[in-house]
């Protein structure tokens, strides 16, 4: 993954700020910060978006660097987010996802820039994770600093991310701390309720390993007694070596694993050439990255219960 892509030189976004702002509109016909009269919050990508909306209800206008569809992993910063970000009152992103956007951040003067990655913890995760697999890390599959980011997959640490984004509002707009609280309980209640679902309808099954092409959900594995098998690693379009599959058709055989998973954002050709080759069967796991009309549900909660039916029906759940 080439994590330096996209970035655009302080110059030039120095440039953009002093020329476009008076004729800037943000991408999508939102109207930019200084128009809006709420609480502007720039977000990442969908899951952080999710977030700003759930918890700042009326009171925020929420763009989303990323578009619907767009696999985030590739964002690359335009001239005219980096104005967008400049003029919000907050930043909400996931350090180390995308570069482009933390460059953009950190460079910016925002009042308030708010990491989800420093308010739950981060581990390291390679192909193989949870269960009985150790956690193996190679240089192919690393993020920027080898800590996996996909931390919203588990709905634990979704909720804690959730609180500290609460909290994050509550002290930049004091005005609405007491509506912020409100519905970050609210939320993390929700949470909560996604875990015991999580945890009662993983709890009994025949196997309790899968294979994903994208490693995106070791968090969600470990969090629930399950082993994820990865094709490729934390980069989505990274190809696997013979090897590595020859190793996956074996251990499905010798795990009962039934079906290879593969994303909405990402071509299936790599989960159905491996499915075939195993004669196993393919189904959606969705990583939330973004939803889009092919989704399995309208919103974080409802793609994530379609995640839970996908893996109880590969899991042979009784």
């Amino acid at each position: 993954m080439n994590v330096r892509r996209g970035l655009i030189p302080a110059a030039a976004a120095t440039t953009v700020t002093a020329l476009g702002i008076a004729t800037l509109t943000a991408c999508g016909g939102d109207a930019t910060a200084a128009q809006t009269g709420k609480f502007d919050v720039v977000a990442s990508f969908y899951p952080m978006a999710f977030l700003a909306d759930r918890i700042g209800g009326s009171h925020v206008h929420v763009t989303s660097l990323t578009s619907p569809g767009q696999e985030p992993h590739d964002l690359e910063i335009s001239p005219k987010q980096i104005v967008q970000v400049e003029k919000s009152d907050a930043a909400l992103y996931l350090k180390n996802l995308q570069p482009s956007v933390d460059d953009a951040v950190a460079q910016s003067s925002v009042r308030t820039k708010i990491d989800a990655a420093s308010l739950t913890t981060l581990e390291k995760h390679g192909n193989e994770v949870g269960g009985h697999a150790a956690s193996h890390d190679t240089s192919e599959n690393k993020e920027l600093s080898g800590l996996d980011p996909h931390i919203w997959l588990d709905p634990v640490r979704y909720a804690q991310v959730a609180e500290g984004v609460g909290k994050a509002f509550e002290k930049a707009d004091p005005d609405h701390a007491a509506d912020y609280k409100k519905n970050t309980a609210a939320l993390v209640k929700q949470l909560d309720a996604l875990n015991t679902q999580f945890k009662t309808g993983l709890a009994d099954t025949k196997t309790k390993v899968f294979i994903t092409t994208h490693a995106a959900f070791g968090y969600l594995a470990e969090r629930y007694g399950l082993t994820e098998e990865a094709i490729n690693g934390l980069d989505p379009e990274s190809e696997p070596s013979a090897a590595r599959v020859k190793d996956l058709e074996t251990m499905a055989k010798a795990d009962g694993v039934t079906t290879v998973f593969y994303e909405t954002l990402v071509s299936d050709k790599t989960a159905k050439t491996i499915a075939a080759d195993a004669g196993l069967k393919t189904d959606v796991l969705d990583p939330i990255e973004g939803i889009t009309a092919k989704s399995r549900g309208k919103d974080y909660f409802t793609v994530q219960e379609a995640n839970l039916k996908a893996l109880r029906q590969a899991l042979g759940a009784k």
